[in-house]
């Protein structure tokens, strides 16, 4: 399965999860890695989008293509805390995430997008023993559209 993800053009060979475990996400607790990578191109642009400030937008970006390993874990919706969706991300929802994570039964795991919960996002988890198997087929340059953010 193929894969997307956004970033600064020097981070878009890192699959470490460094910055997911320096910031943390909806789906993690800061200290715990694991990367986004969402199932297009354009959600990876939405999910980025309404994550970043204007001001926080690089000049020199990337966009990667990794091909994943077709051992997914994909919870059932209702599963999922109930307040998933809030903004900013609630704690029960990282709770949730990290705990599948730290459970490291499978190497990547398929959640909803926040945004449009048709579609998904796939959490990879560096720490997983078949993490080996993600392989980064492409990076690209990217170029902002800034009118996506009103400017």
């Amino acid at each position: 399965m193929i894969v997307f993800r956004i970033a600064r053009t020097k981070h878009a060979h890192d699959l470490t999860g460094e910055g997911a475990r320096l910031n943390g996400g909806r789906w993690n607790h800061k200290l715990t890695p694991c990367i986004y990578a969402p199932e297009s191109r354009a959600l990876t642009l939405l999910e980025y989008s309404v994550n970043v400030s204007i001001d926080d937008i690089p000049g020199s970006m990337s966009i990667t293509t990794i091909e994943i390993p077709d051992n997914i874990l994909q919870p059932v919706v209702n599963a999922l805390p109930r307040n998933w969706r809030d903004s900013p991300a609630p704690s029960t929802a990282k709770d949730f995430g990290t705990g599948l994570l730290t459970a490291a039964t499978h190497p990547v795991i398929k959640l909803p997008s926040a945004i449009i919960p048709e579609e998904f996002n796939y959490i990879l988890n560096p720490l997983h023993k078949d993490s080996k198997a993600f392989k980064i087929i492409a990076v690209s340059d990217f170029v902002y559209e800034m009118r996506i953010k009103g400017m």
